[in-house]
């Protein structure tokens, strides 16, 4: 088992919100409740999405006029004229046309080299520390969890989209609902995680040894239906992105209808790409960008979509150099973005050294608790404090 506290990550189906006291709820019972008691039209909103398996920055927002980075990427490396302009240095990777014209609207903002101190370079311990904001020492609970027992009682303050309930989401508390709308297709990189994290614990609540006991029965089901079926799996990438673009659709109605919700949660899993990255990076970015970007538009439409600001993030970066099979391995820093019609727009954060390395990783120049310090205070209104401890600061993108 991982070194992780048992809570840190709840595998489940879409009854795990149930069983620890969350709620699981359905499209038409959010709309009701946005019917029946809808969120005042100043309420900020946060959307979090998670790119699982540790996404490329370097490859992402491009340090394209930089020598380091074409003697350290190879083929991977993009030439300037293929590259999405930013500020001349910069250049967004040619995937993303639709947040290029964000950026254009002033309505992005590129938090730059974002990690903690000892960056860690496990799938599960480093997502497990996002997710709690407790780079030291394994916490029970999440950071968006922790907000949720500290702002109230209001069972739909926060909704998981999809069947996984993350670690972010639970607190002592009080947990996300969830909303679940079809079997997953779970990324392998997920799936891996999920797997090693279901395996039964001494330690374990009556509740949690549920919620494992469900996991196992869903891939017991998942396999018997799987050996009935001679069709090809579908493209992992097309299919994930596909799931995304329809998971920010529903955060879409429950935003214009005025769902009571304040903190929506979803994910696009596959980064993790140690092998032929150039073209599935793309794609993958493309399938982020072709979800995002209409949502974002759509959003700045609406009164309570202008209230709306998303962050997009993953558990680590990769590291400078490309591998001998043309992808890159497990890193440390990388950007973080934030976008929505109240962001002001442009880079934050110094951009780290592609030559002053921490042992061929890139340093961490932004603590990522400080974007959940303003994201809390600056979207959700509240006192950060309980989330992400003392000593952080506001980044200015609010």
């Amino acid at each position: 088992m991982p070194q992780m506290n048992r809570r840190n990550f709840l595998i489940a189906s879409v009854g795990a919100a149930g069983l620890l006291s969350g709620a699981a709820v359905t499209l038409p019972q959010l709309l009701h409740h946005g019917q029946q008691r809808p969120l005042a039209t100043d309420a900020g909103i946060l959307v979090i999405l998670t790119l699982y398996g540790g996404n490329d920055g370097i490859n992402t927002v491009i340090p394209v006029t930089d020598n380091a980075y074409h003697d350290a990427r190879r083929d991977l490396a993009f030439a300037p004229h293929e590259v999405l302009d930013l500020d001349g240095r910069l250049g967004l990777n040619p995937a993303l046309a639709g947040l290029k014209d964000i950026w254009a609207d002033n309505q992005l903002a590129i938090v730059r080299g974002v990690g903690y101190p000892k960056q860690d370079r496990s799938h599960f311990r480093s997502m497990d520390i996002w997710q709690t904001a407790s780079p030291t020492a394994p916490a029970s609970s999440g950071w968006i969890g922790r907000w949720l027992d500290s702002s109230g009682d209001d069972p739909l303050r926060a909704v998981n989209v999809g069947s996984v309930l993350p670690p972010l989401a639970v607190g002592e508390k009080h947990v996300a609902a969830g909303l679940s709308v079809s079997i997953p297709q779970v990324p392998d990189d997920v799936a891996e995680t999920l797997d090693a994290l279901s395996s039964p614990d001494p330690r374990d609540s009556p509740a949690m040894a549920a919620v494992r006991s469900n996991y196992q029965a869903y891939k017991t089901t998942d396999s018997a239906f799987s050996a009935f079926t001679d069709k090809p799996l579908p493209d992992p990438t097309i299919t994930a992105g596909r799931q995304l673009a329809e998971d920010l659709d529903l955060v879409a109605q429950c935003v214009k209808a005025g769902v009571p919700t304040r903190v929506y949660m979803v994910t696009l899993g596959g980064f993790d790409t140690h092998a032929d990255e150039r073209g599935e990076h793309q794609r993958l970015l493309k399938a982020l960008d072709d979800a995002l970007a209409p949502f974002l538009r759509q959003m700045g439409r609406t009164a309570h979509g202008r209230n709306v600001v998303v962050m997009v993030y993953s558990e680590f970066g990769r590291r400078v150099g490309a591998n001998a099979s043309q992808g890159t391995d497990h890193g440390t820093s990388g950007p973080v973005f934030i976008a929505g019609p109240r962001v002001k727009g442009g880079f934050y954060g110094d951009e780290p050294s592609l030559t002053d390395l921490d042992d061929g990783d890139l340093k961490t120049t932004t603590d990522f608790r400080d974007i959940y310090y303003e994201l809390l205070s600056g979207t959700l209104n509240s006192d950060p404090e309980p989330s992400v401890g003392a000593g952080r600061k506001p980044i200015g993108f609010l």
